[in-house]
């Protein structure tokens, strides 16, 4: 038997190539963009890999589950580690990335999160690579939940390593992911004898065979149906627009926010027998992620088990309780991809407020989508 997924002439290192452009042309990057052949966790942790180690003096940004995985990694790498937590719930500031350089002037590389997908923030990446600029440290940043629902821009905001991933906002596969790495990040790799080599986790091996060679010979066999999935995402979102693949998304987490506050129709937080309203877990808009919305329960309901209720309706909604220790407090509306649209944010509200209803907690669901659809309209207009 045939079948058009497998029977597929091998992916040449010229196709290849021409993804990695259309990718840089999506960062609005000048820098080598390299795409690794695995997860968005790959490239993670090989950029950490392959700048940091036991002279390296870190300021680790945590805003979510991913910064403590990094802290983890550049304690591992031998790294000199400075955590900067604040609560989930809000975003880092300039101001205090400004203070921590203040108390530790040594510090010669950041890590940050663009937007944490598991707790709903984002972070003010431009204002932050100012002051990381000011002081002369390498910047690492993950966006792989921010880019395509709001602007990513490695070379404008002075990111030296930037690592995205196309299963969210992009709408695309998860088998593959990407890393811009400025020339600054290349010298501290080749300067790195700790850096990986002859490794999957090795930006090195790519740049030495494959940037440097021009491009002509791939280290290893592609994974060719990922890569393919990439090229249709990246193609399908130059058809359209990135900025019309961002507005989506800004609509969707507005409407999505404004709906759920207005689901209760015995006030916000009324807790059990009073309101169902859902309080957004970011407490200020501005701070709040457009890939995706996260809501605190009224006192006395399990997140998990009201997202259990909710998924009884319909199991393909971009549902989910929070990870951890959330998972009793908090929701997750994945409104990212596909599901950046009004259908789903409708959905959503709807399934949340039957599940809110069958708790006994009163509900107002044509209220919530009343709110949401003029959320919406207030940002598509």
């Amino acid at each position: 038997m045939t079948h058009p997924f497998l029977d597929l002439a091998p992916l040449t290192a010229a196709r290849f190539a021409s993804i990695e452009d259309r990718v840089a042309r999506l960062l609005r990057t000048e820098q080598d963009v390299v795409i690794m052949q695995g997860e968005a966790l790959l490239p993670l942790e090989g950029a950490i890999r392959g700048t940091a180690g036991p002279g390296t003096t870190a300021l680790n940004v945590i805003t979510g589950p991913y910064g403590q995985t990094f802290g983890d990694w550049l304690r591992d790498c031998g790294a000199t580690v400075i955590d900067l937590a604040v609560p989930f719930h809000t975003a880092v500031t300039a101001g205090q990335i400004r203070d921590a350089f203040a108390e530790h002037p040594e510090i010669d590389f950041v890590s940050l999160v663009h937007a944490e997908a598991a707790t709903g923030n984002t972070n003010p990446v431009a204002e932050i690579g100012e002051v990381i600029r000011e002081h002369g440290a390498l910047f690492y940043l993950d966006a792989v939940a921010s880019v395509g629902a709001e602007p990513v821009l490695p070379d404008a905001w002075g990111v030296d390593l930037c690592v995205i991933g196309a299963q969210k906002a992009m709408g695309g596969p998860a088998g593959v992911s990407a890393v811009s790495v400025s020339e600054r990040a290349w010298a501290r790799m080749a300067a790195n004898p700790r850096a990986p080599r002859r490794s999957y986790l090795s930006l090195l091996d790519w740049k030495e065979r494959w940037v440097d060679g021009g491009r002509k010979a791939l280290l290893h066999a592609p994974a060719q149906l990922e890569m393919l999935a990439l090229e249709a995402c990246v193609e399908r979102i130059e058809a359209v627009g990135l900025d019309a693949v961002m507005a989506r998304h800004a609509s969707a987490a507005a409407a999505t926010r404004a709906g759920a506050v207005a689901l209760g129709g015995g006030g916000e937080g009324a807790g059990v027998g009073g309101g169902g309203g859902l309080e957004p877990y970011v407490y200020e808009a501005a701070d709040a992620a457009p890939v995706a919305t996260t809501l605190r329960t009224p006192s006395g309901v399990d997140a998990s088990e009201l997202v259990a209720r909710a998924l009884e309706s319909d199991p393909a909604l971009p549902l989910a309780a929070g990870g951890g220790s959330l998972a009793k407090e908090m929701i997750r509306v994945n409104h990212y991809g596909p599901d950046a649209t009004p259908d789903a944010v409708r959905a959503c509200l709807s399934a949340l407020g039957a599940a809110l209803a069958d708790k006994g907690l009163t509900v107002d669901v044509a209220g919530a989508l009343r709110a949401a659809e003029d959320a919406g309209h207030s940002i598509r207009d």
